[in-house]
Order: structure tokens, then sequence, then C-alpha cells
């Protein structure tokens, strides 16, 4: 299984005044019946693109894993170390299966 931040950035309004952002998430080298678990049973946004998981997930700005000055600057490495997050979160949702 491979995970790559796709995109990343402030989300639209939600209506209630809270600030949001978002990541999208590409899972892709995964079996077809893991994508099918995953996409059936993930909060959050899922969609199947060409053999690819796709997973937006909104996070309250305060929590948002690039807002700081540190992320801005090491922009690479934050994006490494969110990939191999949510890796090890998917494979062990993955063991549930």
């Amino acid at each position: 299984m491979k995970v790559k931040v796709e995109d990343y950035g402030p989300a639209e309004n939600m209506g209630d005044n809270r600030k949001l952002s978002y990541i999208t998430y590409k899972v892709s080298d995964i079996d077809s019946n893991s994508l099918k678990f995953l996409n059936e049973n993930l909060e959050g946004k899922t969609e199947i693109i060409n053999d690819s998981l796709h997973i937006t997930i909104l996070y309250d700005n305060d929590m948002f894993p690039f807002q700081s000055e540190e992320a801005k600057l090491k922009m690479s490495d934050f994006k490494a170390r969110e990939e191999i997050e949510m890796t090890i979160f998917l494979s062990s949702f993955l063991e549930d299966m």
C-alpha cells in the first residue's frame, strides 16, 4: 500500500463559523477487497478513482498538521510524516477487516 498527500489547504466555509483545513490522501497499490472495505468503512469523504482510494479529512485549524511555521519551511518532511502516519492508521484499520 502506498499513501501520498495529494492536496491540502483551507476548507470552504462549513456554515458553522469553524475554520477548517483539509488533507486529501491517495491510497494506491492495494487489493480490491481492502480498497472496498476502506471506502465503505472510513469516516470522512472517500472516493475510488482509477483503482486508488482518495480520502479527504477535515481538521480544525489548530489541529491541522501543516499550519506551523516549521511545517512551511520543511513541507516535504511534514508530508512524509503524514503519509507514514496514515499508512500505519490504514494498516491497523484493515486488521479489523
